[in-house]
């Protein structure tokens, strides 16, 4: 089997980002983004998902951290798209439930090639986690972001869960493990009755 590997890099007047990502890798990662909690996330995220990942992110911190966990998410679902190429024999479908202490989060994936969010995790009050801080509702932007730009459908449910940072964990390893899931190869055909995904 081929490596499954990309490397991408994207700039603007808000980021500076390199991202690398291999599929089958060992969950070893170096991450960088100037926002220690998104930081955490990222690395649950390849650590749980099997996938080796290295992002460096440069971003107008002195605003907020929205540029920055939005464009490392545009990267990072490109660079996830592309080193998974053309998807042939692929597992495609993950599903599962995951929990964190008193968090319990349901997820479902669909390598589908059909950009799709549904995102239901309430919660109660939003308190900044991590200095500089990360906004807890950019969980949802980013997942939003990474989707659009890895062309994957992804259901995120909160079953339980009342610590803010259980609940954004456990939704960072759910979504991990579903992609862990996915991308396992296991035949030699495509998972698609449209013969393309």
């Amino acid at each position: 089997m081929t490596e499954r590997r990309a490397e991408r890099t994207r700039t603007t007047k808000e980021t500076d980002i390199s991202v690398a990502v291999v599929i089958d890798g060992e969950g070893t990662n170096r991450i960088e983004t100037g926002l220690p909690f998104f930081d955490h996330m990222l690395d649950q995220l390849g650590r749980h998902g099997g996938m080796d990942l290295t992002v460096s992110a440069r971003g107008d911190l002195d605003v907020d951290g929205h540029h920055t966990v939005e464009d490392t998410a545009i990267l990072l679902g490109e660079t996830f798209r592309a080193a998974l190429g053309d998807k042939v024999g692929v597992r495609r479908f993950a599903s599962g439930l995951f929990p964190l202490d008193e968090a319990l989060i349901e997820v479902s994936l669909d390598l589908s090639g059909r950009p799709f969010l549904v995102y239901d995790v309430p919660f109660g009050e939003v308190l900044p986690l991590g200095s500089p801080p990360f906004n807890p509702e950019m969980a949802e932007h980013f997942f939003r972001s990474f989707v659009d730009a890895a062309n994957i459908t992804l259901h995120v449910n909160r079953r339980a869960g009342t610590n803010t940072h259980h609940v954004i964990e456990a939704t960072f390893k759910g979504v991990a493990r579903c992609i862990r899931d996915a991308v396992r190869v296991e035949g030699t055909a495509l998972p698609s009755t449209k013969g393309t995904l």
